[in-house]
């Protein structure tokens, strides 16, 4: 095991405890969870209230415990929009699935995808420091083009996590993708105190790890 990735899942599931707020679910409402995460490789988007309601007897019940356990997020309207790692936002990290294109929370979301499902993704981001773009192959947890992708970088803030507010609003927006090992270690320059790079193989088991335990 990498002590760098222990350390930083460790970190990530103390401010975003996942895995465990699902655990605490009932068996229904934990079916409908992976059911909405689900949804975003086989039909495209998240399911729709209507759809949520023929999954469960208490539809109300569950989108309360989904949303009070920031499973699922919910516009100011009550629909369905986003559930870590995906989001209907139009955010900088696509992600090709399934013949659909789907946005993914963050960078390290979008890495997680493919180990999730079992299924190959391209990811198609920037790089938040030059602009230039970050293109990704995956098949689980293997990178396909690595002659490309090999030096990318994963970038996080964490000091951006805040409790005031869902993760998906604060700490997923300083999730990133650098270019290169030196626009990485330049950008890390800047504020050593709060941030935090892997490499592109190290992000890749962090997301994996984080993420996949929820479709069990």
């Amino acid at each position: 095991m990498n002590v760098k990735v222990d350390n930083a899942l460790n970190r990530l599931t103390g401010i975003l405890p996942l895995q465990a707020r699902q655990q605490d679910c009932s068996n229904e409402i934990k079916a409908l969870h992976q059911q909405i995460l689900a949804s975003f490789v086989k039909q495209g988007h998240i399911l729709t209230r209507e759809q949520m309601a023929e999954q469960v007897s208490d539809l109300e019940e569950a989108v309360n415990v989904l949303k009070s356990h920031d499973l699922v997020v919910f516009s100011a309207e009550d629909e369905p929009v986003g559930a870590y790692p995906f989001t209907m936002d139009a955010r900088e990290h696509k992600v090709r699935i399934n013949g659909h294109q789907v946005y993914a929370m963050c960078a390290l979301d979008a890495l997680a995808v493919s180990p999730m499902f079992g299924m190959e993704t391209q990811v198609s981001s920037t790089c938040r420091v030059s602009g230039d773009p970050v293109t990704i192959e995956q098949s689980g947890k293997t990178i396909e083009n690595q002659d490309e992708a090999s030096d990318v970088h994963f970038g996080i803030i964490w000091g951006a996590a805040n409790a005031c507010f869902c993760c998906a609003d604060s700490l997923c927006m300083e999730m990133m993708f650098l270019r290169d090992g030196n626009i990485a270690e330049n950008w890390l320059a800047e504020d050593t105190d709060n941030r935090e790079i892997f490499t592109l193989d190290e992000a890749v088991e962090f997301g994996a790890r984080f993420f996949v335990p929820l479709m069990i």
